[in-house]
This record gives structure tokens, sequence and C-alpha cells, in this order.
């Protein structure tokens, strides 16, 4: 019961945090610049088509965003989820060093972690996919 309690709260708050930045790309909510804004920033680091770039990782993290926090297909949304914040790292953070305050990678970590750890450990029993009986 616990268990499932704190998975579910992991779940949530990762989640929620995740289609929140995505909606920023995508729809410009939440102070964000949308895909023409953000796929702008994406060129000036390197990744093209920035405008296609910002879309799939926009995409990425609001809809595996939404699927985390549900708890529906979770070692697919977790991984997809990882992998875009080992892109933000590699092209974004690790000059910057490890602090967050610094524009470090500290805080994707531990997005990668939590992502990784509910994909390897399975949503519990308050998920999407205990209630369909997936995996």
């Amino acid at each position: 019961m616990l268990l499932d309690l704190g998975l579910f709260l992991i779940r949530l708050v990762v989640g929620l945090t995740f289609a929140a930045h995505g909606a920023q790309k995508l729809f410009g909510w939440f102070g964000g610049y949308g895909p023409k804004g953000t796929g702008g920033w994406m060129e000036s680091i390197g990744l093209r088509p920035g405008v296609a770039m910002a879309v799939i990782a926009g995409l990425i993290e609001f809809a595996g965003g939404l699927c985390f926090a549900a708890g529906l297909i979770t070692p697919a949304a977790g991984v997809l989820l990882a992998l875009v914040m080992i892109v933000a790292i590699a092209k974004v953070h690790t000059p910057k060093g490890f602090w967050n305050s610094n524009g470090g990678y500290e805080f994707n970590l531990v997005l990668i972690a939590a992502a990784v750890g509910v994909a390897l450990t399975g949503a519990g029993a308050w998920s999407l996919d205990a209630v369909l009986g997936i995996p």
C-alpha cells in the first residue's frame, strides 16, 4: 500500500513536470516559446531542423509525461523521458557543471533517475498499467 502510494506520488509529480515542459515547447504554455521559438533555440545548439526537433521533444515530454503520471505504458514512457534528458544534458548542461543553479545537469539527472527507476520497478497498483494488466 505505501509502496504504491510512493510510486504514485513520484509518477504524478515527475510526469506532470515533464508534461508541463512539453506544453511549453508545443503550445507556448507556462511561459514557453512554442515550436517556433523553441525550434530557433534548438537550431542554435545544433539540433536541426529546429522546429521538428522541438515538436518531437515536446511530444515526448507532453505525452510521455502524461502517460508516466497515469502509469500507462510506464516502462516505455520512462525510457523515452530519460532519453530526452540525456540529449538535454549532452547538448546543453554538461559544460555548465553539475549544479542546477549554474545551468548544470543536476535536475536532469534526478529526472532520469526517477523515470528509469519507476520504469524498472513498475508503475504500482495505482496505475493504468495495473488496471489494464500491462506488465
